[in-house]
């Protein structure tokens, strides 16, 4: 793993540094919307090891350089091109990169995280186990995966099912983007600062004192808080709890189509639009992560997923409609819902060889 020193270099695609008592770590791929990489991966995970276990760092404190956002996922080009070539990489990626997300979920120091901007997929798993996380005006949270043949990842089969309801179901099957107050309804973020206050922020957070204390560290963030602007889930609370309580995609395009309503026809043209093996495979990771006490055993399920993503025709679709040819008009395989067999879905739920949490004793899902 690289050095502090080597992380700060201008070239580094993650800065590290100290700035007060507070622990800095910023992505520095803005041209890339900050989108991880392995080697970031590894950057943070070395930084947090630094800042755990020195006694002048009271918090750590996770930005994105640029203005567009903090994270706008993991680097989809590089895994793309590697499981076409057979590399090693996105299993690799994956790999470190759940074991992060569970990482920061056990963090023993405060963890704030600025979501500002864009926020989505590997950027999601960075901040949504943060012990502290602000949302901006500028915040568009989401988790877009069915629409590239992939499935919400880095444990959002767990923190998309902490609420008994059916908002987290709507963000994982829909990819539909969030703002501030639409991300804090669903429980996947907390504070509201406006972005013209952050930098005031940040400087009295490297005023913090010595020690463990996230008691002090929300003491100097609610100086800061206020309340989001009006989202727009409040008032589809009903419809979605409704239409989105069933344990099967076709009784959900049903209760979509006998609705009638404005809102329930916009869903269900999005939901048509995206893979339909992906939305089967998603709606049932979201359900079995509602029984699943522990978040390292749904990221295992979902590690042991990613396999089955790469040997998918979906994924590799995807991302060429989306990312390569940009042509936004993806082939999906099957085409429709109803094409879509019990082997297909099944062939994303075969356990690991090589599980993440080999030694399940030394790990723990965040409280």
């Amino acid at each position: 793993m690289p050095s502090m020193s080597e992380s700060r270099t201008t070239e580094a695609e993650t800065l590290v540094d100290h700035q007060g008592a507070l622990g800095r770590i910023r992505l520095n791929r803005p041209k890339a919307l900050n989108s991880l990489t392995l080697q970031m991966v590894r950057d943070i995970e070395c930084a947090l090891d630094d800042f755990e276990t020195d006694p002048a760092i009271a918090a750590v404190l996770v930005t994105g350089e640029g203005e567009r956002g903090l994270c706008a996922g993991g680097d989809i080009r590089a895994i793309y091109d590697g499981g076409k070539t057979g590399s090693d990489l996105p299993e690799t990626f994956w790999r470190e990169e759940y074991r992060l997300n569970a990482r920061i979920g056990r963090y023993p120091k405060p963890y704030v995280v600025i979501m500002d901007g864009i926020v989505m997929g590997g950027g999601v798993g960075i901040s949504v186990y943060g012990s502290h996380r602000i949302v901006t005006e500028r915040t568009r949270f989401a988790m877009p995966e069915t629409g590239i043949g992939f499935f919400p990842d880095v444990g959002a089969s767990w923190f998309l099912t902490r609420q008994t309801n059916e908002l987290g179901t709507y963000v994982g099957l829909t990819g539909e983007p969030l703002g501030a107050a639409d991300a804090i309804l669903v429980g996947l973020a907390d504070i509201f600062v406006r972005s013209e206050r952050l930098a005031e922020l940040t400087e009295a957070l490297t005023s913090l004192p010595a020690g463990n204390s996230r008691e002090a560290v929300s003491t100097v963030i609610a100086d800061f808080s206020e309340a989001p602007p009006a989202g727009v889930l409040e008032s589809h609370r009903p419809a979605i709890y409704r239409l989105f309580a069933f344990d099967t995609i076709e009784d959900i395009f049903a209760a979509l189509r006998g609705d009638g309503s404005s809102f329930a026809e916009k869903i269900l043209s999005v939901l048509s639009a995206k893979s339909p093996l992906s939305l089967n495979v998603t709606l049932r990771l979201l359900r079995l992560g509602r029984k699943t006490e522990r978040l390292e055993d749904c990221l295992e399920r979902e590690f042991a997923a990613t396999a089955a993503v790469l040997r998918s025709h979906d994924f590799y679709e995807g991302v060429r409609a989306a990312v390569i040819d940009k042509d936004r008009n993806p082939q999906w395989r099957p085409g429709r819902l109803a094409d879509v067999t019990a082997a297909d879905v099944d062939a994303y739920f075969k356990p690991s060889a090589h599980p993440l949490f080999a030694d399940k004793t030394k790990e723990g899902s965040p409280a």
